[in-house]
């Protein structure tokens, strides 16, 4: 693969946060501090390139925004009713592969995976050096973790590419590019779904390898720890369908998280996404004043004017399935605005809740193996904390299970990627939300058209999903 889109990826970071123009002779190793591209001598550089990777994920065509948004308007959360013409080519299924929100995301998730291969493929020629410490022991300890940071970010942006752009459920068996070295020059072709999987797996746990549990921070939810690694990796093995491997995760994940995370309470609910240091957020993307959104933001997506387009709506029927007494439901408003998790353009994004955990778990607990009992614990500790008077269930399914899911992560980008895991048909709606057709598992338009910015570069062997011609 020859990254055209990405031959400029390691892009110049300002002190604000934003993207500015660059060149790919050099990199950004620390703020205000441009040198050409070379080995990283220092932890401080090192640690540069990791904030990199996470302004990468931060970017409104990523976490920021759009790649969240694709998979609501693709899913049964919401719909979107092209009041501002977004996500009008998403939600009607005519994407060219010139569309934005097919160059968008592929773009900061190689962007990252870029980043990430600085790190893991940094070798100094001279002893790595710290403004921290001269200890020779502390310093490969923080630079190994500064390298499971890079394993683990490099796992997800290849997770999230697999989900959006291979084949595995528009009917193929093609993946996506997977580049393990910084080499914008390079020619590679895609690589199968089983190779992605499996280079997703060795990232996940040779990151864990490397980052000592020692070193975790609790309090700075804006950098991967061990524990925000391993909820990441239930996430991708509930898609394998490795419901042991989910359920070894999440008892670690719970017996880590004792006293550090835990699920929200009812009444700071409301508050919690607005609240960086909610207890249970476990990962989180900064934004800040500094590094505002604006008119990009997913909030300018979803809220009616003056404060946004008012384009993304909630399907009526989520909403009315809600228990009255459920504090989500009074974030979201009779005009179907989701309005209680995204109330500013600023506010940081969350990434991984404590709540998933116990929704994974619970899930990976009913299938064959689990353990049905652990399954109904995890769904009443969740319920408690959002329905006033809550009644505790005395059995639960996995149909319960999803439900939940849908009303716990509406807006939060997992709808349309657990409907194809789980081998649910997509339905198409139009701009009222009425449903259009059924998309199942094999539909060819399921799988986002490979940028053709990627496609036409001379000699390329990218080949392009089927469907979308270059």
């Amino acid at each position: 693969m020859r990254k055209n889109i990405l031959k400029y990826t390691i892009a110049c970071l300002s002190i604000g946060l934003t993207m500015a123009s660059c060149s790919r002779d050099f990199v950004e190793t620390e703020f205000f501090q441009s040198v050409e591209q070379r080995p990283l001598v220092s932890i401080e550089e090192l640690e540069s390139s990791v904030r990199g990777q996470y302004n990468a994920m931060r970017s409104a065509s990523y976490y920021g925004c759009d790649f969240t948004m694709i998979s609501e308007v693709r899913s049964d959360n919401m719909f979107s009713n092209n009041a501002s013409g977004y996500y009008n080519t998403v939600s009607n299924y005519s994407m060219l592969s010139s569309d934005a929100y097919a160059s968008g995301p592929y773009t900061q998730m190689y962007r990252v995976v870029a980043l990430a291969n600085l790190v893991i493929n940094n070798q100094s020629p001279t002893p790595l050096t710290w403004k921290v410490s001269t200890d020779p022991t502390a310093i490969k300890n923080k630079e190994n973790y500064l390298k499971g940071q890079s394993y683990a970010a490099r796992a997800l942006a290849f997770f999230d590419a697999l989900r959006l752009y291979g084949q595995e459920y528009s009917g193929g068996t093609t993946g996506i590019v997977i580049p393990t070295k910084y080499e914008p020059t390079k020619l590679q072709a895609r690589a199968t779904v089983d190779e992605v999987r499996t280079q997703i797996e060795n990232d996940f746990t040779t990151a864990l390898s490397l980052m000592l549990p020692s070193l975790d921070s609790y309090t700075d939810k804006t950098v991967l720890n061990t524990v925000s690694v391993k909820v990441l990796m239930s996430r991708y093995y509930l898609y394998k369908k490795d419901y042991a491997k989910v359920r070894q995760l999440v008892n670690e994940v719970i017996t880590a998280s004792s006293g550090r995370y835990s699920v929200i309470g009812r009444g700071d609910y409301a508050n919690s996404f607005r609240n960086s240091s909610a207890q249970n957020s476990i990962f989180e993307l900064a934004i800040g004043t500094l590094g505002d959104l604006g008119t990009t933001s997913t909030s300018y997506k979803l809220l009616n004017a003056p404060l946004g387009y008012g384009n993304m709506k909630v399907l009526s029927a989520l909403r009315s399935s809600y228990n009255a007494n459920d504090i989500r439901l009074a974030g979201i408003t009779t005009g179907l605005v989701l309005n209680g998790k995204y109330a500013n353009t600023f506010d940081n994004i969350k990434v991984v809740r404590f709540e998933e955990v116990l929704l994974n778990g619970a899930e990976a607990e009913l299938m064959p193996g689990g353990d049905p009992a652990k399954a109904l614990l995890y769904y009443n500790l969740l319920l408690q904390n959002r329905v006033l008077n809550y009644v505790p269930a005395v059995a639960v399914t996995l149909a319960d299970v999803y439900q939940e899911k849908k009303k716990e992560f509406v807006g939060e980008g997992h709808g349309m990627f657990d409907l194809l895991r789980r081998g649910q048909g997509i339905t198409q709606r139009n701009t009222s939300g009425a449903a259009v057709r059924v998309r199942n598992v094999g539909d060819n338009l399921l799988a986002f058209p490979i940028p053709r910015a990627e496609i036409n570069v001379p000699g390329s062997l990218v080949v392009q999903n089927p469907s979308y011609s270059n």
